[in-house]
């Protein structure tokens, strides 16, 4: 339930053209997400409001409605001059006063062809998609929540989530990008003396000093085969650029560096007297997928449920399919350290705990 943090009452959550956002019965006051107002308010002045709001130094009076924490006062100029708003930048909420919502200034609707045609004309039109709709749905069943694009069934038909409704990011991830590339190169390139490369710089933990300890850094850049190195690539890119987006690339690059070495320790503690390479970026993708889930939990993960010929998309929150792949990570551990499994899902719970003490870190800072 989301609280008025001026009249103190509960908000009624309403639904309009442009999405959800709540409103307060007895001040007219309402709260919106970043998300909801990137499509109705330019996005450059959305932006300036977000980066403002995250820059530091701000008054923080009001509670935030959605999350309780103290929200950042920040002055955007509207139609009606400079209006002071206030930013959550824990879980994005934006609250506005009374008229100072209708103040600010609206992206205008482009008129479509559809919307030119007399009205007859776009009644026959509507009936048709909506029998378009109801046919397509009959011919295939694979429920409402599909995704849109086809590139999305590959991953998909692979076993793992497709991210739906991502939110728009501020800026390119470069640093995402750049160590994807970074893995790829490496990975395919010892590809062709796999064997060899693995036993010279994975990391063994009977001899994890060995090179100085660069074989911390080498072991995340390796991959033991092309499956391996997709799964690993595919989160580390869709989830990545998200967490980048929201931390910045210096504080995003520590959580993964961190991740990276708490996952190797851990997996090092599982059987120090192990001589078996490990290799794999595995534990610091596991801290930013952590991370994702906790700092966006919200967050829509669709997935193709498959029995047989059988299939159907079904979509969960994000904090949901984390807590469901920790019990997974918790029976592989059992299956890892009883000698079933060479997967180090240690590795994977020690970065993932470093994503889970990262945002508890950050969030208290914002």
């Amino acid at each position: 339930m989301f609280i008025c943090p001026t009249c103190k009452v509960p908000l009624a959550k309403t639904k309009g053209s442009p999405g959800v956002f709540w409103r307060c019965p007895s001040c007219d006051g309402r709260s919106a997400t970043i998300s909801l107002l990137r499509k109705v308010v330019p996005v450059r002045l959305v932006n300036e409001l977000w980066q403002s709001a995250g820059s530091g130094g701000r008054l923080r009076k009001r509670v935030c409605p959605a999350c309780n924490h103290r929200m950042a006062e920040v002055p955007a100029h509207t139609e009606e001059g400079v209006q002071y708003l206030d930013v959550c930048t824990v879980c994005q909420f934006v609250w506005f006063d009374k008229q100072e919502y209708a103040a600010l200034p609206v992206v205008p609707k482009k008129p479509s062809a559809k919307d030119l045609l007399p009205p007859e004309a776009r009644e026959k039109l509507a009936l048709m998609e909506i029998e378009r709709i109801r046919a397509k749905a009959q011919d295939t069943d694979l429920g409402e929540d599909a995704p849109d694009a086809w590139w999305q069934w590959i991953p998909a038909v692979l076993g793992m989530p497709v991210e739906h409704d991502a939110e728009r990011l501020r800026s390119l991830p470069w640093l995402t990008w750049g160590i994807a590339l970074l893995i790829t190169a490496v990975s395919v390139a010892a590809f062709f003396d796999l064997e060899s490369v693995v036993a010279g710089f994975g990391l063994v933990p009977a001899h994890f000093d060995r090179l100085g300890g660069l074989t911390f850094l080498t072991a995340f850049l390796l991959h033991g085969g092309i499956y391996h190195l997709l799964g690993n690539q595919y989160f580390l890119l869709v989830f990545g650029d998200n967490v980048e987006d929201w931390l910045g690339r210096w504080r995003y690059f520590l959580l993964l560096v961190s991740a990276t070495v708490v996952g190797d320790v851990a997996h090092i503690l599982g059987d120090p007297d192990s001589l078996i390479p490990c290799i794999g970026a595995s534990g610091g993708i596991s801290g930013v997928l952590a991370f994702y889930a906790l700092t966006f939990p919200k967050a829509k993960l669709g997935f193709m449920v498959r029995i047989y010929a059988w299939f159907r998309w079904v979509r969960m929150p994000a904090y949901l399919l984390f807590l469901a792949w920790v019990a997974i990570q918790l029976l592989g551990t059992w299956s890892q350290l009883a000698g079933f499994s060479h997967v180090s899902y240690l590795a994977h719970l020690g970065g993932a705990g470093v994503g889970v003490g990262y945002w508890l870190v950050t969030r208290k800072g914002s």
